[in-house]
């Protein structure tokens, strides 16, 4: 990934949603003008959900996704009615397509419902208005008096479009940049933490983890930041932390790749700040107080416990992996225990995690903060402690205190 790209889990995510042969897909290559979905009369053309990056001005970068109907039937009717489910989970906003000829169906109404309860702004895409008769009005059935009533009151905002004239079209996307702006405040990785002129060095390991000709996405990250905050970044490699310690006459902070944080801590001054990728993008992406509270399991483990360690990317598993090899290790190290380990990547993620003593995650990179934030609340109304690898690697080399204090904690 070059650093002018924007990730997938930085853009604003707008979910189409709606029952089969509404014309979704349609919609979704009329606004994105481009054949991103398979079209078809045959309902249930779209099996799983797909996704296109794209920008709206003046919102910015979005990924656009079409989902499956929601009354799709049969066996796998169910697994794809599921996937559409799961792609709510983590859509900042919802486009709800329905057949402009007719009133909501029952399916539409709950999912009203269900973007009312999830907090996720709707947009109602009354589709195939090429299809009404001239000066002819949209209305919705005379049993949804609620949906109706939250229409009029401004809470679900409706627009006539054809997918197949183009009508409407430019109108909805100014509405969905509109309601984009609003869904999510600014979020500062580590710009709130620096003055103009603070000098920081990002320790950043290149072994047989690291990706081949670029840095990781979490490391893309703060630099940009560091430089946004007008800030000075040095980059160097763990062996060479020392040296270019020494010969930089002041150093604000030092942030570091969460594996070489115990040899870091011992290289970095007592007088210089430290934390670590990790942290800052468990403070970026979730809630890092209680992240930090599960930590504290980590001490209880015992040879019966069970743990859940997830990523949020599905890269090829090496020798070295810190997920699946090396926070194990850490782990028996620590405690002097054999829990049982599981392991979940990309969009996997268990709905109910009740059968586990500890939820050890990733950074998060790849994921959005409404994922993240759906994956944190399955573990609280579990009630299972919840850790990041970048806070459980400190706190098993006892530098927790040390690695949030640049952060006010």
């Amino acid at each position: 990934m070059s650093l002018n790209e924007t990730p997938s889990g930085e853009r604003v995510r707008i979910g189409f949603f709606g029952l089969r042969n509404a014309g979704k897909s349609s919609l979704v290559n009329a606004v994105c003008n481009q054949e991103v979905a398979l079209v078809s009369d045959v309902a249930g053309t779209t099996t799983d959900p797909v996704m296109k990056a794209m920008e709206i001005l003046p919102l910015g970068p979005v990924s656009i996704v079409d989902t499956p109907g929601i009354d799709d039937t049969g066996e796998l009717g169910e697994q794809r009615v599921r996937r559409t489910r799961d792609a709510l989970r983590n859509c900042d906003m919802a486009v709800l397509v329905s057949d402009a000829s007719r009133g909501l169906a029952k399916a539409e109404r709950e999912l009203v419902d269900i973007f009312a309860k999830q907090e996720v702004p709707c947009i109602l895409a009354l589709n195939k208005a090429d299809l009404l008769e001239e000066g002819a009005a949209c209305e919705l059935s005379c049993d949804d008096e609620e949906a109706e009533a939250k229409a009029e009151d401004g809470d679900l905002a409706r627009i006539l479009v054809s997918a197949k004239t183009g009508q409407g079209i430019a109108e909805l996307k100014e509405l969905m940049a509109k309601i984009g702006l609003t869904v999510e405040p600014e979020k500062l990785l580590i710009r709130d933490l620096l003055e103009p002129g603070d000098v920081v060095v990002l320790v950043t390991p290149i072994d047989s983890s690291a990706p081949k000709g670029r840095m990781i996405l979490p490391q893309q990250m703060v630099l940009r930041d560091v430089l946004d905050a007008h800030a000075t970044a040095l980059v160097c490699q763990p062996e060479e932390l020392a040296q270019t310690l020494d010969a930089l006459p002041r150093v604000r902070l030092v942030v570091t790749d969460s594996q070489a944080f115990e040899f870091v801590s011992k290289v970095t001054p007592e007088n210089i700040e430290l934390t670590s990728f990790s942290i800052l993008m468990a403070r970026y992406k979730g809630e890092l107080d209680l992240l930090v509270r599960g930590a504290a399991a980590i001490g209880a483990l015992t040879d019966e416990s069970r743990v859940l360690i997830s990523e949020g990317c599905t890269h090829h598993r090496q020798c070295e992996d810190i997920g699946t090899v090396k926070l194990p290790a850490w782990i028996r190290e620590r405690t002097g225990a054999n829990p049982s380990f599981d392991f979940t990547s990309g969009r996997a993620f268990p709905d109910d995690v009740s059968s586990y003593d500890l939820v050890i995650h990733c950074g998060a990179c790849m994921l959005n903060a409404k994922e993240m934030h759906w994956r944190m609340g399955v573990a609280q109304s579990c009630g299972v402690p919840m850790v990041n690898y970048g806070v459980a690697i400190a706190f098993m080399k006892g530098i927790l205190s040390r690695s949030l204090r640049p952060l006010g904690l």
